[in-house]
């Protein structure tokens, strides 16, 4: 049975669950998405179990420099995604979206030098295990909109405007 160490920050937008295991953030996304969470980590992990675990990594503290807009906060953070090949090949593009810009889903797949695989990338961009560091919430529809996340479009669009990108 994997062990996963677990805690909650209170952000401006609401509560974030923080899962790590083996020293490497695991899960990071908002705890009201009981549901997806039970279902990536039955998917990744079989068997787990919780153990609370206070500021896990330092993520209390990377979390307050990343909403007080310190990007460089999860420099040196490491990650365990899992995932297929190609959901890591996305993951690892969407990474290379800077702070402050947005591009579309058509973008991404280019990105990734497999344009024609725009809806597989709009799908593993939305298994992200990892919101925010990951940063699925850049990437938007070809005509600006907003569509889908996993933690809901208007946390979206806050994101999108802490980071500095213009929605209008």
């Amino acid at each position: 049975m994997k062990e996963l160490q677990s805690d909650k920050y209170s952000s401006p937008i609401g509560e974030i669950l923080i899962l790590a295991n083996g020293g490497k953030l695991c899960y990071l996304d908002f705890a009201d998405n009981d549901s997806r969470l039970q279902k990536l980590l039955k998917t990744r992990f079989g068997e787990y179990s919780i153990i609370p675990e206070h500021n896990v990594l330092n993520m209390q503290s990377r979390l307050d420099q990343y909403f007080a807009g310190k990007w460089e906060a999860f420099d040196g953070l490491e990650l365990r995604t899992d995932g297929t090949e190609f959901q890591r090949t996305v993951w690892c593009g969407l990474k290379q979206i800077p702070v402050g810009k947005a591009i579309s889903y058509h973008q991404l797949a280019k990105s990734i030098k497999i344009p024609k695989a725009i809806r597989a990338a709009a799908s593993a961009n939305a298994k992200n295990p990892i919101s925010i560091i990951i940063p699925c919430h850049r990437v938007i529809g070809s005509d600006g909109s907003l569509r889908g996340y996993a933690g809901g479009v208007d946390r979206k669009s806050w994101l999108l405007r802490h980071e500095g990108v213009d929605l209008s």
